[in-house]
Formats: structure tokens, sequence, C-alpha cells
């Protein structure tokens, strides 16, 4: 609890023990007004200087200005206990709502705690703490075990653990060796990192993950955007109709009926009716639902730019996928090998490795890689690289040709079709085919499951557009489960594609599109809804979503789309449970069914009420 809160509490507490003491005195008059004046002061003189302080500065009708009215009424009127319980109610809900708003900030600032405060730098042998914003691009920090690592880089040196739940929402730590490229924002849990950093601090991951946190509330919803103005002309309606339910039924009593004119009923019914319009629980409560909602996203490695962008997740109806890095992991690994008799798939791949050693193709590295043991150059001799074909090389005493089919259709050696899709690498040893090796881009571990989980979270249609070959993308779109595939795309072909089914949807229905390349950044502007991969996505395509995944976890996207549900159900509840219970008690105040205490549970109450229903977006259990 704050020093702030802390205060108002203790004001609580004496004003309620005053109010307690002084209705059980037996006074009358003025000494009976002096001394209720007391707690009303105690609890109320803040909610009376932002009364005048709007008035002043032309912001009148607020829960400020409904509250001074309806309290002081009620005191000039003679209710002076029933004036001081109001303001007092009044203070114990705002209270309550101060409490909850700091701690949805707080989880959130807990979640996203990232914010590196110093980086390790070496001054003639010794290690300097610097602020993060001084170190230059291209220097190398030190970072030791158990600190944050405070530039995005590459380590240069050493081997180590991090924790990246902090930006992913994946508690399972993440090996990390030289070569690694690594993010700001993650924990070092082992050994000791020379990183030489690729970003400065203001370009750094962290910096941006903490300014669209930061940025998010500003973009406001449909349902926030209702609500301000709903507010506009709900206010001045309910002061102007409390005003008329002061004056007209007494004027009606004495100048038609003849009657006592009855005034001091009648304002009092008045004041009770201001009380209870006041739209607190609104205010409040809708955008602490969206803020919790914004929170609980970013706890599962899920960044929302804004309760506008989290509104319009739950009402996707078509997501399109870019294929490589984003349903796939776009790094070529080899995924079949297929010797002839007499070869083991061992021996094949070894062949390949030694004489691909020398050449840096992405195949080649994907060969190697394969292979995983050193390559004892020795063994290669007269290599020959023939372009676009592949290479030719003496290894230890044979000649090995790999390559495509046109080599072996160079080398007049016959060549196997295989039956799986993948990037070819044919082998033949001494002028003998040996087999082939299949290189494809692997589908990432959960993509299918992302697929499944949106046509179970009510989407229409996926759609898959590339760049890459039909037979490729065929193969991945069968292999996953999208309903849709494109091929053979260029950039602006992906964009009038999203175009062509952006006209084809429901007026009601959102279209978002989900990449990683820069290459993507104009597609993502142009749907409803962008989303990027965080983890290894191009900065365009972060800055051009609307939404990022910070694990590049395709998944995430359903998970999503099940808490902005979540959350949009939290915000209408909240709606219906304050208006019905406004609007019920209005019309029962205005003909004298409830008094001030109901007038304090119609407000009060429900504002705690409709606060504590929006804190449960803070957490999703799937």
């Amino acid at each position: 609890m704050s020093k702030k809160q802390k205060q108002t509490l203790v004001r609580i507490l004496l004003s309620f023990a005053l109010l307690v003491v002084f209705s059980l005195l037996k006074v009358d008059g003025y000494l009976k007004l002096v001394l209720f004046l007391i707690p009303y002061i105690v609890i109320g003189y803040d909610i009376i200087k932002k009364a005048i302080w709007g008035i002043f500065h032309g912001e009148i009708f607020d829960e400020n200005f409904l509250m001074a009215v309806a309290t002081v009424g009620a005191i000039i009127v003679g209710d002076y206990a029933e004036g001081t319980a109001v303001m007092l109610f009044y203070q114990i809900g705002e209270l309550f709502q101060s409490y909850a708003v700091g701690k949805s900030r707080k989880n959130i600032t807990d979640l996203m705690d990232i914010r590196p405060d110093y980086a390790n730098i070496e001054k003639d042998g010794e290690l300097v703490q610097v602020d993060p914003d001084e170190v230059e691009l291209g220097s190398v920090i030190i970072v030791q075990p158990g600190e944050k690592i405070p530039l995005d880089g590459v380590i240069e040196e050493g081997n180590s653990t991090l924790n990246t739940s902090a930006l992913t929402g994946e508690s399972l730590p993440r090996e990390a060796t030289v070569g690694d490229e690594v993010i700001s924002g993650c924990v070092n849990l082992s050994g000791v990192l020379r990183i030489r950093t690729t970003k400065e601090f203001g370009e750094s991951t962290v910096s941006k993950i903490l300014d669209l946190v930061e940025n998010s509330s500003m973009k406001k919803s449909k349902s926030e955007n209702f609500i301000t103005r709903f507010a506009k002309y709900y206010t001045p309606a309910v002061c102007g109709a409390a005003v008329l339910l002061a004056v007209i039924p007494p004027l009606i009593n004495l100048l038609i009926t003849g009657n006592d004119p009855m005034w001091t009923q009648w304002i009092t019914r008045a004041l009770t009716f201001l009380v209870i319009s006041c739209p607190c629980a609104l205010v409040i409560s809708i955008p602490l639902s969206f803020f919790g909602g914004i929170g609980g996203a970013s706890a599962k490695g899920i960044l929302v730019k804004g309760s506008n962008y989290l509104e319009a997740l739950s009402e996707a109806k078509y997501v399109v996928f870019d294929k490589t890095g984003t349903l796939t992991k776009g790094v070529f690994e080899v995924t079949h090998i297929e010797p002839v008799a007499g070869i083991t798939k061992e021996e094949l791949l070894e062949m390949a490795a030694y004489v691909e050693n020398y050449s840096n193709h992405p195949i080649s590295k994907s060969l190697k890689e394969a292979y995983g043991k050193a390559i004892d150059a020795s063994k290669v001799s007269e290599v020959e690289e023939i372009s676009g074909h592949g290479v030719k090389a003496l290894v230890d005493g044979k000649w090995v040709a790999a390559g495509n089919r046109k080599l072996m259709n160079k080398l007049q050696i016959l060549s196997a079709d295989p039956e799986k899709v993948g990037t070819e690498v044919h082998v033949a040893v001494n002028g003998e085919y040996a087999g082939y090796i299949l290189i494809s881009d692997v589908i990432k571990p959960n993509t299918k499951a992302a697929i499944r989980g949106l046509k179970e979270a009510g989407v229409k249609q996926t759609v898959m557009l590339t760049g890459d070959a039909k037979r490729v993308a065929d193969y991945v779109a069968k292999e996953i489960g999208v309903d849709v595939v494109k091929s053979e795309l260029l950039p602006a072909d992906k964009v009038t594609e999203v175009e062509k089914l952006l006209e084809q949807k429901g007026a009601k229905e959102k279209l978002a599109f989900v990449g990683d390349g820069i290459n993507d950044a104009p597609v993502l502007s142009r749907a409803d809804l962008g989303i990027a991969m965080g983890a290894l996505g191009s900065d365009a395509a972060i800055e051009a979503a609307d939404i990022v995944l910070m694990d590049d976890d395709p998944s995430k996207i359903s998970l999503a789309m099940k808490i902005s549900r979540k959350t949009i159900q939290i915000v209408h509840q909240n709606i219906v449970l304050a208006l019905a219970v406004k609007f019920v008690c209005l019309a029962l105040s205005a003909i004298g069914f409830v008094n001030m205490w109901w007038a304090i549970f119609a407000d009060v109450g429900v504002m705690i009420i409709a606060v504590l229903n929006a804190t449960r977006a803070l957490k999703y259990k799937d």
C-alpha cells in the first residue's frame, strides 16, 4: 500500500470513529451540524477541492462534482449522518479502486521487470558499471551470473543458461553459447558472457517492449470510447434530471394541487438520484479490465500495443500467415537421408559433409551441422565448385560429387526421384550413385497445434502466403492443415491477396496477418490486425505490427484470442451490471423507494464489484 493510500485509510478510520461517536450523542441544532462537519471535512475535503477546481476549469460534470453536490445538499437539508456516510463510503470505494489499479500496475511491472539498471564494460582491466544508454554500438559488455543482459548482441566468449521468462512467458531456460544472438531483458543464470552489442539501448528489445507497454493505454478500444462518449452526455443529463426532480414535483404540489410542496423530501430524492448516477463503476472498471488483459497477455509473452487491438483480436475470423520464420523455423536442416544399398546413412552424410567442407552456402552449412563431427580438411583435395550444380572433390582417395539433379545429369549418373519435399542433394562416389539427402525449412513444433487452436477458437479461414515454390508450399500447407495456400508471391502480391480477403470478410469480422520478415511490414500494416514474431522477427515487422509474440510461437495467437475474449466478456459484464443497477436505482429513487444508503450501494458497491471483476482479466488459465 502506498503512502497516499495509507493516509486515506487513516482518514477513513478517523472519520468513521467520529461519525459513530457523534451519532450516539444527544445533540441538536447548530452544535450537531458543527460536530458532523468535522468527520465530513476529514473524509471529504479533497473531493470538495477537486469539485471546485473542476468548476473553475470547465470540467464540471464529473464524479467529484456529483458527490460534492449530493453530500453538501444532504447536510443542508439536515441529513448530516447520511451526507457524511455517503462521502465516507465513496472514499472507501476510491481506496479500494486505487489499491486494485495499483496492484494491476505492480503485477504488470513485475512481469515486465526487464529494464537493466546498468551495463558492465571493461576499463583498465576492471569492470565498470555504466548506464546502458551510454554504451556505444559494437562495444563489448560483460554479463555476470544473476545479471540482466542490458543490450542486444552476439556472444563472443562464454557459455550460459538464460532465463527468458520475462520476455517470452516460457519458464524453461535456454542454452546460449559463442556466436548466438541474445536479446536484452534475459537473465544470465550461470556463466560469465562477453557480448558484442548489435543495437544501442534505445533500439534494443527491452526498450521497445517497455515503450509498447507504457503506451498501450493510449490507444482506446471501442468499449472505452463508448464509455467516454456516454459519460459526456450522461452526466449533464442526470444533473438536469436531478434539478427537475427537486423542482417540478414540489411546484406541481404547490401550484396545481395546493398541497404542501415538501421541498425537503424532493430535494433529498434529487440528491439521492445524483449519488446513484455517479458513473464511477464504468469509468474505472472498463479501462482497468483492458489494462488487466494486456498485463495478462504480457505474462504469456504476448505484447499488445493497445486495448483497441486486444478488442479487435476477439473479432478475428481470418488469419493469414507468412510461411518462412512464422510457420517454419526459417532454418534449413537435414530432414531425410536415403542411401542406396550397401551404404549407411552415416556414410552418405559424411561424404556429403566432407565434399561441401569448403563451401559457405547455406545448404553446405546444413550438411556440416547435421554431420556434427570435426572434418579433417587434409582428406579433401582437388575441390571443384560447379556454379548452379554442386561440388566435386577427392575425399580420402575417392571422387565424390554432391549437388542437385543437374549435376548428376552433367556427370551422366542416373539419380533417384525423392518422394518427399525438400532441397535435394544427390551424392555420387567414383561415378556411382550413392543416394540423396533432403534439406528442408523445418515446420515449427507448435504450428499444427496453432492452426488447430485457431479453428477451435472460431476462426473461419486460415491462409498461408509465401514466395516459396508451389510444391514446397503445398506440402507445408497439407502438413499443418491451413485452409488456403498461395505460393510464389512477391511482397506486393501478398498485399493484393490480403486486400482480396478484406473485401470478402464481413463488416464486423477482422483479418489478422502474422509475419516476421521486413518484406511482411506492408502487409502487417494493411491488415486489420498485424501480429509479428518478436524474438527473431525483423525490426520493421515489429514496428508495423499491433501485437508481438515474444517467443515466435504461433500457437500463442489462439491463446491471445482467448485472453482477448475473456477481457471483452468481463468488460461487457461490467457495463451491463453497472447500467442495470444504475437505471433501476435511479427510477426507484425518483419515486422515493430508495434512500441515501441504497445510493451508496448503487455507487460504491457496484464500483467495488466491477473493479473486482475487472482484476480477473490479469490471470488466464487455459
